[in-house]
């Protein structure tokens, strides 16, 4: 799943809005040809146009403070960003899952294939209704595509709504008591790497989780564990957490469709695993405990960062 809260531009990636190869790097044979990354300072995204530039294979930020600027909303942004391109990564915010955006994404990728573009890879959200919706609005485009249905983030702890409640000691959510099979997002992006500049990836759905059911509860105290002190997990009602976005803010009517997403998704039906990491990379998805590991060592949790 990918809500808002985790595909907005929250992440900064100077230099990256244009990335230009310093030779004619292939990858299995493939001409590189320029790769559009939408939601490209987000936090899947801007791991993409990372491997992108490690692979020495050009590639085009699209976000609203790129250059061509890109916006979902804004149907004169998505000509320029489209020139010259032959792949495109599309990560929708605020979610593939939204009311509305499988016709955004439908009209996107009709004027991508129209363009040129070869090669479309859509990031999804396991579990959503609507989500398949714009799934099935790529696979219409008439060109080769692959789906990355993922599900929840594990850097939502650490990169977006979760990490202040890391560092105060209580983190506070709407979820039942199920488990759920938290991904890092670096697999995410590995994979959406492959189906974008490899062969053998077209028509592909890659379902990707974790490789372990963890409760939200046990998310947090192995947070805690990594890092040396007592964090503790607070269970909203979904009525709760609505009232709390909106007091911090945010619209009524997103806040709404935010917290029936949540619902829909993290109440048993995403509680399985899922073999699209080893499918599409031939190997296991990274534990929660490496990614809790790894990241309380950046000190990004520490009390009053």
């Amino acid at each position: 799943m990918d809500p808002s809260f985790w595909t907005m531009d929250r992440l900064t990636t100077a230099g990256l809005t244009e990335v230009m190869p310093t030779n004619e790097t292939t990858t299995n044979n493939r001409a590189p040809g320029r790769t559009l990354v939408l939601g490209g300072t987000g936090k899947t995204g801007s791991r993409v146009l990372r491997r992108l530039r490690e692979l020495e294979l050009p590639a085009r930020a699209g976000s609203r403070s790129g250059e061509p600027r890109f916006d979902w909303a804004d149907q004169t942004t998505w000509e320029p960003v489209l020139r010259g391109v032959t792949s495109a990564y599309l990560a929708y915010s605020p979610d593939a899952g939204f009311p509305g955006a499988a016709d955004t994404i439908r009209s996107f990728a009709k004027l991508a294939a129209e363009s040129g573009v070869e090669r479309l890879v859509l990031l999804s959200g396991r579990g959503e209704a609507g989500a398949r919706r714009s799934e099935q609005a790529v696979r219409d485009s008439g060109t080769e595509w692959t789906v990355v249905r993922s599900s929840f983030f594990a850097q939502n702890f650490s990169e977006d709504f979760l990490v202040d409640g890391v560092r105060t000691g209580v983190v506070a959510f709407a979820a039942a008591d199920v488990g759920e099979p938290f991904i890092d997002v670096e697999d995410i992006a590995e994979v959406a790497t492959a189906a974008l500049t490899e062969t053998g990836h077209a028509g592909q759905v890659y379902e990707v989780t974790g490789p372990r059911l963890l409760t939200f509860p046990d998310a947090v105290a192995e947070i805690g564990e990594a890092c040396g002190r007592t964090i503790d997990y607070l269970a909203l009602t979904p009525r709760e957490f609505e009232i709390g976005m909106v007091e911090q803010g945010l619209p009524a009517d997103f806040s709404a469709q935010l917290t029936s997403l949540f619902q829909d998704i993290l109440d048993g039906p995403n509680a399985s695993l899922a073999d699209g990491v080893q499918r599409a990379l031939g190997r296991e998805p990274r534990d929660f405990a490496d990614y809790a590991r790894d990241t309380a060592a950046t000190g990004v949790w520490n009390r009053g960062t």
